[in-house]
């Protein structure tokens, strides 16, 4: 078995400031050894554009700080994972591993920016493409940048028709499948989100815009103690429980109030008790504690 610790000598002071400097190659050998259990120095000399002498200097400064993490295997000339292995970066994880991996699915990160040598079969749910116009979008950053305030033509889902209205932006919040612009509404009259692809005029106002530091419901962090549905047997219970890495039969996100109905959503617990235990599979335990920041479809629940 793999061990998860991190290497004991993890330096603090690695030129990580660099991004092609040789802390980054270090995480490269460290990823690669990690995830893919082999490395030679062709593969650094073609990521990185560098020389033979270059890659042997960056695998020696490894080894100087891992010296138990690899081996030299001289039949295929390359250097083995241990099985002692421990990462020399924090951030050599699963989770990181696998957001690249999703990331250079989707198209967002290039190949030739990705750690990842051979890549695994994978399947990804289609998701539809949201819109959103760089104009617009240019406009959206200026204004959050500058504490500016825009006039805005927004076709809202509550109103059959578009409403011109100002508003005073002042972060970017995504729901999991939709970016929305968190912005002052002089229309409503307080801080909401509007969905970025359904801006259909943008331009400048001369009204003050806002830092948001008013914004309370965007500053307050709720948490969420989140536990394995109790109707499961004990054996789907622990099944949960290890699957979102659950200490003591639960586990806490903390999550901004203005982000609770699309977490909520997400995680089908808007309304508990619509679903069997099954499809629910998971329960918000601190329900009650938290009502009074809750949106009306949880808290009433």
């Amino acid at each position: 078995m793999v061990n998860t610790q991190l290497h004991p000598s993890t330096p603090s002071t690695l030129d990580r400031a660099s991004h092609w400097g040789q802390g980054r190659r270090l995480e490269f050998i460290d990823f690669r050894l990690r995830w893919e259990g082999r490395l030679n120095r062709s593969d650094l000399m073609e990521f990185f554009s560098i020389s033979t002498p270059r890659a042997s200097m960056d695998i020696g400064r490894y080894l100087e700080l891992a010296p138990g993490n690899a081996v030299y295997d001289r039949s295929s000339r390359s250097y083995l994972a241990a099985r002692e292995f421990k990462p020399l970066f924090p951030d050599n994880n699963p989770e990181r591993y696998l957001s690249e991996l999703l990331a250079r699915e989707a198209g967002v990160m290039p190949k030739g920016l990705s750690f990842i040598g051979w890549v695994p079969p994978l399947a990804m749910m289609p998701r539809p493409a949201r819109v959103a116009r760089a104009d617009v979008f240019l406009q959206v950053l200026d204004a959050i940048r500058g504490n500016k305030a825009l006039t805005v033509v927004y076709q809202s889902m509550s109103t059959p028709q578009p409403r011109e209205r100002v508003i005073a932006p002042h972060a970017l919040a995504h729901d999991g499948m939709r970016w929305h612009v968190r912005a002052y509404c002089s229309l409503r009259e307080r801080y909401i989100d509007f969905q970025l692809g359904r801006f259909l005029e943008v331009g400048p106002s001369q009204r003050p815009g806002s830092d948001g530091s008013d914004d309370a419901a965007w500053h307050r962090m709720v948490p969420l103690v989140l536990a394995p549905h109790p109707e499961l047997s004990p054996g789907q219970q622990h099944a949960i429980a290890m699957d979102y890495g659950m200490v003591d039969g639960c586990t806490t996100l903390q999550c901004r109030q203005s982000m609770l109905f699309y977490t909520l959503r997400s995680l089908r617990l808007l309304k508990e008790g619509v679903e069997p235990p099954q499809a629910q599979q998971i329960t918000l335990k601190n329900r009650a504690a938290i009502a009074e920041y809750l949106p009306k479809e949880a808290a009433q629940s």
